[in-house]
């Protein structure tokens, strides 16, 4: 059985940073939210060790989370980040005030001492950069406990019992702005744990292939592939695993990208022969949305029609037991407030999420477990070309969240050609990979130009392209000048409809990367 650690969510921003890095050591772990675990759940879950996630609320107040106090008894390894150290301590006997000096931001700890977690990678009187974000500090440690570090905010940076193996730390290491903050986790998991740290995509993808054969036996399983790089990996490793009992249904909904189709059905029937129902539905699709402006009913309307046209098809291919989905594990860890609450929605994400229930199916999600990196990974794994494997991420609605207004065919067309030299000129140039994701935006003014001496009024077209580790927050990339007139150059001049283009330099938050 593969060895898990188990990450105790009390609501950070970041939480899911700490599992990035730890399965970046080839270690498993999955993230819970606190209010779930409890005793019997550590007896069902085994994990090899804990490490306690931050959080917004403080823990000098009554009714904010607490830790299941079965964790420190449990005889296995935990780590507390942040709001896990301070309620670590206020649990087993120490005391957490509010502060008049909160640190936010870059801070520098001086260590004072040592301990299992330091190993190798600090060492008494260093001085090393981390990343704080507190208010409330420890001024008194539980029974057994020690200083290792301190900053100028924090008397107790970082706290050990290397004999019970409980640590503490008020910084946060998961995050770059910590430098040596992998390092530390990798201590925790690897040496104070014991963890082999074995997982790799090529386990992963054995230990995958044999769940959807055991779930799934002789039935017949419907995956949706949108030619992305969730479903199509899916649909790859689903066909590795039970073969002809795969049937992949493509809808072409009208707002793909350019030559999409084409390439969709190419690769899935042609190189990999796998059985697969391609529907055009675009005129299905476009008239639904016409004169639709507001984004979330676009992207209503978009999911609901899916579900009918995606219905349909799986009836003309026979019917199915189970529905396959793209699911990544992002979608399927559950948001907390510090209360436990439900998180705010910023906007509606498109999934075949009524598929299920409709057409009387059991869902196979046979990357539910990985981060977006790691599916790109098992796509390798697999060995899909790295073209698809490594494509920017693409959304549900497709095109129809990058037309602000209206949604038109004729709109579709002018912005498939527009995104279509964006990324052509991006990848000459070398940029692709450096990118998280780059797309065309068609606005919905049109403005005055002046094209062979004669008047135009055409569209405004938008270019936007970012960088980001994991998506939650993006930067937008540099190009050079002359790089973005060479781009608006060929737009204005190949695609006719456009006159003006602009490129979009807002940030993660406060922007989105998408523009609906």
């Amino acid at each position: 059985m593969t060895e898990r650690v188990l990450i105790v969510d009390f609501g950070s921003q970041v939480t899911q940073l700490i599992a990035r890095r730890v399965r970046e050591s080839g270690v498993y772990c999955e993230i819970h939210p606190f209010h779930k675990v409890d005793g019997a759940f550590l007896a069902a879950f085994a994990p090899k060790a804990i490490i306690l996630s931050g959080g917004p609320a403080s823990v000098t107040e009554t009714d904010t989370p607490r830790a299941a106090p079965e964790i420190f008894t449990l005889g296995v390894p935990v780590l507390g980040i942040c709001y896990g150290q301070q309620t670590m301590m206020a649990q087993m006997g120490g005391r957490v005030e509010g502060s008049d000096h909160r640190e936010f931001g870059r801070a520098f700890v001086e260590v004072d001492g040592t301990c299992g977690l330091f190993d190798g990678v600090w060492s008494h009187g260093d001085r090393h950069q981390v990343w704080m974000s507190h208010g409330d500090r420890v001024i008194e440690l539980a029974p057994g406990f020690r200083p290792v570090a301190v900053t100028e905010g924090a008397p107790f940076a970082a706290v050990a019992d290397d004999e019970k193996k409980l640590y503490g730390v008020q910084f946060h290491p998961e995050v770059v702005h910590t430098p040596h903050g992998a390092a530390l986790l990798r201590n925790f998991t690897h040496t104070i744990a014991g963890c082999r740290g074995d997982w790799t995509m090529a386990a992963f993808r054995e230990q995958a292939i044999a769940k959807v054969r055991a779930q799934v036996g002789k039935g017949r399983v419907i995956c949706g592939l949108s030619g992305g790089v969730d479903s199509s990996v899916a649909a790859v490793l689903l066909h590795e695993a039970i073969g002809e009992q795969l049937v992949c249904v493509f809808v072409d909904t009208g707002l793909l990208r350019l030559n999409e189709a084409d390439e969709v059905v190419e690769l899935f029937r042609g190189h990999y022969n796998i059985p697969l129902v391609a529907k055009d539905a675009s005129d299905i699709f476009l008239a639904k949305l016409d004169g639709v402006t507001d984004p979330e009913r676009k992207r209503k309307i978009i999911g609901a029609t899916f579900i009918d046209v995606f219905d349909e098809a799986a009836k003309e291919a026979g019917g199915a037991d189970f529905l396959a989905q793209g699911t990544l594990y992002p979608d399927v860890i559950e948001s907390v407030s510090f209360a436990g609450g439900p998180s705010v929605t910023i906007k509606s994400h498109h999934n075949v999420g009524g598929l299920p229930e409709r057409m009387k199916m059991a869902l196979v999600e046979p990357l539910r477990e990985l981060f977006k990196d790691e599916v790109r990974a098992l796509g390798r794994e697999l060995g899909l070309p790295e073209r698809l494997v490594g494509r920017h991420p693409f959304p549900g609605p497709g095109l129809g969240v990058r037309i602000p207004g209206a949604v038109s065919r004729e709109r579709a067309d002018i912005l498939r050609k527009a995104d279509a030299i964006f990324i052509e000129e991006i990848r000459a140039a070398g940029l692709y990979d450096a990118i998280w994701q780059a797309f065309a935006v068609l606005l919905p003014v049109q403005t005055v130009g002046v094209m062979g001496d004669a008047r135009t009024y055409d569209f405004a077209c938008a270019l936007r392209a970012v960088t980001s580790t994991d998506g939650m927050t993006a930067d937008y990339y540099p190009f050079a000048h002359d790089f973005l007139g060479r781009v608006a150059n060929r737009i204005i001049n190949e695609v006719r409809g456009i006159n003006r283009v602009t490129y979009d330099i807002t940030s993660k938050p406060p922007g989105t990367i998408e523009w609906e």
